[in-house]
């Protein structure tokens, strides 16, 4: 059985230096006003794991973790939207 990677948005409370953003290089960040947003493909969900847990191992706050329906084609075609 193959699994398909899923995108995720992970909420992090505070706004993330570069120190910290650089423990998670696959990820596209995006700041708001008292958060930050990683965004990225995940293989499957050991590597949702893994970034759960770095996330812990860093002392950062978890907010949310969601998978993010992307349209079919989104991935395939290289069309990051």
């Amino acid at each position: 059985m193959t699994t398909r990677a899923s995108l995720y948005a992970i909420r992090i409370k505070g706004r993330l230096g570069a120190t910290a953003l650089s423990a998670f290089p696959s990820m596209a960040c995006q700041m708001m006003r008292a958060e930050t947003e990683l965004t990225g493909w995940l293989e499957d969900p050991y590597a949702l794991f893994g970034v759960l847990a770095q996330i812990d191992g860093v002392g950062l706050e978890l907010l949310e973790v969601r998978q993010v329906r992307a349209s079919p084609r989104s991935r395939e075609s290289g069309d990051e939207r």
